[in-house]
């Protein structure tokens, strides 16, 4: 067997077998096959796909290509939340320090920057000193003391997702229904938590753009989890526009917090709370969505939440000053209003160009190697269905030179749509995504 004939035989679409799956994912963990060609067999299903067995078999593959997380050491029943990846989506600093404020142990594992989207461990690490590295042992004993880690997947968790994921940022192969779901799927099951809630994003910032498609990625991946024994659901969400505010990773990080102290609501902490929710009810600490959402509503009212994040900061060598001064996040040296150059409702905005707006600032990577800026980024001033006047902000932009924060002036304005007709805002929440039960809202 050779991955020539493996990337030969997906080019021409044939299904692949599971030991010529288990052949290339073992490679790509260990680095046995050159990048160059884990990156054509990587496009070669991305053109052609793969079936629902081959999905199967490659997540399991991948999960399996290094050690499996036991978490049985932990009380209770260790939740997890992943999100398909959107912009201005910091619902994991909001959600899990308020899930662990309820008595529920989180234990997560997330990633880095995808393309367009932001990536939690890039946020966190621009508070100063945050450790997102941490060793399998030191995971398990702060989950066991405060309830709460989020690190990034340790060295030998997974290392053939961890090799291709990095490839599919920078090979144009991320919206791929079959590697989505596998490499998320394989990071959850290795990871080791019991009940596992996803947040999948459905529009115009999402991987997948159509609601048809995010249900179908949702379902396939409730399905290879329940499969595996765990407890799984999936809310299908709007990214038709960012869901925060702020786009950026410190800018994230600080309206993460704004949140949690109360000073701000909205579509963050509307979708933060439903999916939190979900999380509740999958570790049996609420037996309703009702309930849940009173357990979660009390932790942020009576700031568990926010005292849980700065807890987690502590435990993981940051600065947790951060939480009560949020101007200890890094800061930009260029800060400059983008003013609307007419008047008009907003129609629409393109999360994706927004996003890459941001990526092309710094907050994202456009090569591997590249290093992000924490500071720069943006934050919009209206939603769609908001009235805007002539010469009111559209945004506020966070740079580091003047060329650069008109550069993402320019790329906003081109992103973001007015016109004379009344627009309701957008739905945040399309579905909710069981085994064999989709239940649309």
């Amino acid at each position: 067997m050779d991955i020539l004939s493996i990337i030969e035989k997906k080019k021409f679409a044939q299904s692949l077998t599971r030991e010529e799956i288990e052949f290339f994912a073992d490679g790509a963990g260990r680095h046995t096959i050159p990048e160059y060609q884990l990156a054509a067999l990587l496009m070669a299903i991305r053109l052609n796909g793969m079936t629902r067995e081959e999905t199967v078999q490659l997540t399991l593959a991948m999960a399996e290509s290094g050690d499996m997380a036991d978490l049985s050491a932990i009380r209770g029943i260790p939740v997890d939340k992943h999100s398909t990846g959107g912009v201005g989506d910091t619902t994991t600093l909001v959600l899990a320090p308020l899930v662990a404020a309820c008595g529920v142990p989180v234990a997560k594992m997330s990633g880095r920057g995808l393309g367009h989207t932001g990536g939690t461990l890039d946020k966190l690490e621009s508070i100063a000193g945050f450790r997102v590295e941490l060793s399998m042992q030191e995971f398990i004993a702060q989950v066991q003391r405060i309830g709460l880690a989020v690190i990034g997947q340790t060295e030998n968790l997974a290392p053939a997702d961890k090799e291709l994921y990095s490839l599919r940022d920078t090979t144009s192969t991320v919206d791929s229904l079959p590697l989505i779901a596998s490499s998320i799927m394989s990071k959850k099951l290795a990871s080791g938590a019991q009940a596992i809630v996803l947040d999948v994003k459905t529009g115009s910032g999402a991987i997948m753009h159509t609601l048809e498609e995010s249900i179908t990625l949702a379902q396939t991946m409730v399905r290879i989890g329940t499969d595996a024994g765990r407890r799984m659901v999936a809310l299908v969400t709007d990214m038709g526009e960012p869901l925060g505010s702020h786009v950026g990773n410190a800018l994230e990080v600080k309206e993460a917090i704004d949140v949690l102290a109360g000073r701000v609501s909205g579509p963050l902490m509307t979708v933060s709370l439903a999916l939190g929710a979900q999380m509740l009810l999958r570790a049996d600490a609420a037996q309703t969505v009702e309930e849940a959402e009173m357990k979660l509503q009390d932790a942020l009212c009576s700031g568990k939440g926010l005292e849980k994040l700065r807890q987690m900061i502590a435990a993981q060598h940051g600065d947790p000053r951060v939480c009560d001064d949020v101007t200890l996040l890094p800061q930009a040296s260029v800060v400059a209003d983008v003013p609307a150059t007419t008047v008009g409702v907003l129609q629409s905005m393109d999360a994706t160009a927004l996003g890459e707006v941001a990526q092309h600032m710094g907050a994202g990577r456009l090569q591997k190697t590249d290093r992000i800026d924490p500071a720069v980024g943006f934050v919009l001033r209206h939603r769609i269905g908001d009235r805007v006047e002539k010469g009111e902000p559209l945004a506020t932009v966070y740079a580091h030179t003047r060329e650069s924060a008109k550069l993402a002036a320019e790329g906003i304005r081109q992103a973001i749509t007015l016109g004379n007709e009344p627009t309701p805002p957008l739905k945040l929440i399309h579905a909710v995504v069981e085994a064999e039960k989709i239940t649309r809202i």
